[in-house]
């Protein structure tokens, strides 16, 4: 009976319970970081969400839903017909782009379900993706979960450009797709026109897909944002990806979308709706009313976020780190070298002790972490009271 019981649900001599192609994620850097933060009582610059809410009427937008009973059972799989709208609108208000809400818009839960739905969709095993190096963590996860290959092509610092002659000795005839990402996480680097000329170029080319991730659109602090969907030749073969936790300040909610061609749009769906189906419900109506807000918001919101860029950035510089100023997102990607110290990952590890503020390695975003041993990024999406007392301890490191 003991030898029954001891034996009962054992899993398969030799077999890991993880699928081998997640051997190499555990739990990740923001987690790990966040609880140290919690642990120490330190201030959390690692994990980029707000400290405050966004918009009131957009909150009483979500209250008026649930109370009204839209949302709060199964909506429809693509997304509620308001938000595709709107997501279609706010295409053409600030980019000329027209898309169909019925065909060329889906709704997903948060952008993070978008990039996952869009790879596993267009990908098979034995693809190659080209992704810039440091990347956000779910891409890499996301390419090995479909069974494809990451080539990076690095952005190094102090510019953190592309190299589009790399980029073309990198393509190769299992190049399948481009995966970008502008305003760019985390090194905070905007794609120039020029850029995207070239890249557009190539992907027509060599007939490759492009999944390109946007969701830090309204945070562009020097040029502006292109998408490369506008572009000659790429309407066909581009998925544009956004959410509205960047730029209305409700991460919880998790609401992005994707848009595109019709038949790129039905790939993604087919694979989206095996992962959540649909999701909320109310937040969709909200954030319909979100993206119709006034043009003063948009402006306010990246004119507060520059300030905030400034403020932390000047206290960054005056605790000794060499900064690298962002031109996008809410991110500065920093350098530990003149602590004369070059592993970023034991850095933060002892900083919530030493000084008690939080921040996360940029090494783990890179294929390569020598590429970026001594890089750590902050993130400046907070009070000013909090970003004004994280500088003041971060002082203690000089």
């Amino acid at each position: 009976m003991t030898q029954g019981r001891a034996t009962q649900g054992t899993p398969a001599e030799g077999r890991p319970l993880l699928n081998r192609r997640l051997a190499a994620f555990g739990t990740t850097i923001f987690a790990e970081m966040s609880a140290l933060a919690v642990r120490t009582g330190s201030i959390n610059l690692g994990q980029g969400f707000p400290d405050t809410d966004g918009p009131e009427e957009i909150r009483e937008a979500a209250v008026r839903a649930l109370r009204a009973g839209h949302g709060n059972q199964y909506p429809p799989g693509p997304g509620v017909p308001e938000l595709r709208s709107a997501v279609a609108a706010h295409q053409e208000r600030f980019y000329g782009l027209t898309w169909s809400p019925d065909t060329e818009v889906l709704v997903t839960t948060g952008a993070t379900e978008a990039i996952a739905a869009s790879l596993l969709a267009l990908l098979e095993p034995g693809d190659e993706v080209i992704a810039f190096e440091p990347y956000y963590d779910s891409y890499a996860a996301c390419i090995a979960m479909a069974g494809a290959k990451r080539v990076p092509l690095t952005l190094r610092a102090p510019d953190f450009r592309p190299d589009l002659d790399e980029l073309r000795t990198l393509i190769t005839p299992r190049t399948r797709l481009l995966l970008l990402n502008t305003p760019h996480n985390p090194t905070g680097t905007v794609l120039t026109p020029d850029e995207l000329a070239g890249i557009a170029a190539l992907a027509v080319e060599h007939d490759l897909l492009v999944v390109t991730d946007e969701v830090y659109e309204h945070l562009v602090f020097a040029g502006a944002h292109h998408p490369i969907a506008a572009l000659p030749g790429m309407r066909g073969r581009t998925v544009s990806i956004s959410s509205s936790g960047k730029t209305f300040s409700y991460t919880g909610w998790k609401i992005g979308w994707v848009t595109g061609d019709a038949p790129l749009v039905a790939a993604v769906r087919a694979a989206k709706q095996y992962l959540t189906f649909v999701s909320g419900g109310p937040f969709q109506y909200a954030i319909a009313e979100a993206l119709a807000l006034p043009d003063a918001f948009f402006t306010d919101f990246r004119e507060g976020m520059r300030r905030k860029r400034d403020l932390l950035a000047k206290g960054l510089r005056a605790a000794g780190f060499r900064v690298y100023e962002p031109e996008g997102t809410y991110f500065i990607t920093t350098d530990i070298s003149p602590f004369g110290d070059e592993d970023a990952g034991a850095f933060c590890r002892a900083l919530p002790e030493r000084c008690g503020v939080a921040a996360v390695p940029v090494s783990v975003f890179y294929d390569d972490p020598e590429a970026g041993r001594s890089q750590v990024r902050f993130t400046f999406c907070k009070k000013d009271e909090v970003l004004e007392e994280a500088v003041e301890r971060l002082a203690r490191l000089g």
